[in-house]
């Protein structure tokens, strides 16, 4: 009998070299699965799928982990505002564990042997792959050809036409991860550090200029609404936004950061629905949370979003964090009001019956309400004492 093996398939370069390499040169009896985390269409997810069975796979099945991700995940990186080194939502990082634990779930299914990655040697989805795996089916084989073989793409390239493979090569120059929370590319000018990707790297591109407003609405820090549209699913109403948004360009960024192994690393990406959502819900922060609640939870939100990137996600600190983060949005409920324009977007302001600034003791830098001049002298007095203490003491004044 030949050793069932099941494969993390994204219909990729790395992931169709495994295909055929794994039946053809090791003998297995390849299973593919496609962890969707809501970056592909009906149409795309039946392409794949088609796509691998083409190239040899015994079976091919599709598994959709968005709602998934979306609750165990997703909206707890909107309660933390989580942006990796103030740029990147941590799109493919934290998908990557859900991938990987759908996966693994498949292969105890089924009872495979073995289960198997593209993951190159030099990235973070290696680890993030091998730990989930490790912890979750210790006991099943991680087999990992792109990472063993050292293979160059042109390498992989030759070897699948060699074996009578046709496809676009010219288009898989570009590494591009698509899921609900954002899109990663990677190619040539991201192994640089002075050179950004061109205009075509992206799969979204501008179609409009004209200027929109629209209002985005928030229950308990969960994005709910736009122009007053419910969506009762957290997906749905990520992917509308992303349909009104992806037309003007917005979220485009190169991120640059420590990777798990060691080394910097420089990926592009764009998120548009994303980075509106989590500066949205930032600002509808601003206005409803005390300076210590938002103290607080920048700093766990901060450990959350790294354990999120480095894999770390069956922590059990995690739930903890996830505990205090959902907890902290009592009171993260109203509208945010936002400015779409080609390329970028701007946050107009907030309706929030928590809106602090509403207090009735005073409008900053007008009138006050609630003391007096010489309450401010007072308290400004006895604020500065122990500084007065340190410099009279050390001869600093």
């Amino acid at each position: 009998m030949k050793k069932k093996l099941v494969l993390a398939f994204s219909g990729g370069l790395d992931t169709s070299f495994c295909v055929k390499y794994l039946k053809e040169e090791k003998g297995f009896e390849v299973y593919t699965a496609i962890a969707n985390t809501g970056g592909f269409s009906e149409d795309e997810l039946k392409k794949i799928g088609e796509k691998a069975l083409l190239l040899g796979a015994k079976e091919h099945v599709t598994l959709d982990v968005t709602g998934e991700y979306y609750q165990k995940c997703i909206r707890f990186m909107v309660y933390g505002n989580i942006l990796r080194n103030n740029t990147y939502p941590v799109s493919v990082s934290s998908e990557r564990v859900f991938q990987a634990i759908a996966t693994i779930d498949y292969a105890k299914k089924i009872g495979a042997e073995y289960i198997a990655h593209g993951s190159t040697g030099a990235g973070n989805d290696q680890v993030r792959f091998d730990l989930t795996f490790q912890v979750l089916a210790p006991d099943i084989e991680i087999i990992t050809p792109i990472r063993d073989l050292m293979l160059s793409r042109q390498e992989e390239i030759d070897f699948l036409r060699k074996h009578g493979v046709d496809d676009d090569f010219q288009k898989m120059q570009y590494s591009i991860n698509q899921g609900i929370w954002g899109t990663s590319i990677g190619g040539k000018e991201t192994l640089t550090s002075d050179k950004g990707l061109p205009e075509e790297a992206y799969p979204s591109q501008l179609v409009s200029d004209e200027e929109r407003t629209i209002v985005l609405g928030f229950e308990k820090g969960e994005f709910k609404s736009i122009d007053g549209k419910s969506y009762p699913d957290g997906p749905d109403a990520i992917q509308a936004l992303e349909e009104i948004a992806g037309q003007y360009a917005i979220g485009r960024d190169v991120h640059v950061g420590d990777t798990i192994i060691g080394i910097k690393g420089r990926i592009g990406f764009e998120a548009a629905a994303p980075l509106i959502i989590i500066k949205a819900h930032h600002l509808l922060e601003k206005h409803t949370l005390t300076k210590w609640q938002t103290y607080w939870k920048d700093q766990l939100a901060n450990w959350y979003g790294m354990f999120l990137h480095e894999a770390m996600y069956q922590e059990p600190v995690m739930r903890n964090i996830e505990t205090f983060l959902e907890s902290s949005q009592e009171n993260v409920s109203g509208r945010v009001f936002i400015r779409l324009k080609p390329y970028r977007f701007e946050l107009q302001g907030v309706e929030s019956k928590h809106d602090l600034m509403k207090s009735g003791f005073g409008d900053y830098g007008e009138t006050v309400k609630a003391w007096s001049a010489d309450d401010v002298k007072g308290f400004t007095k006895i604020l500065a004492n122990p500084l007065k203490i340190y410099h009279a003491v050390n001869g600093k004044i």
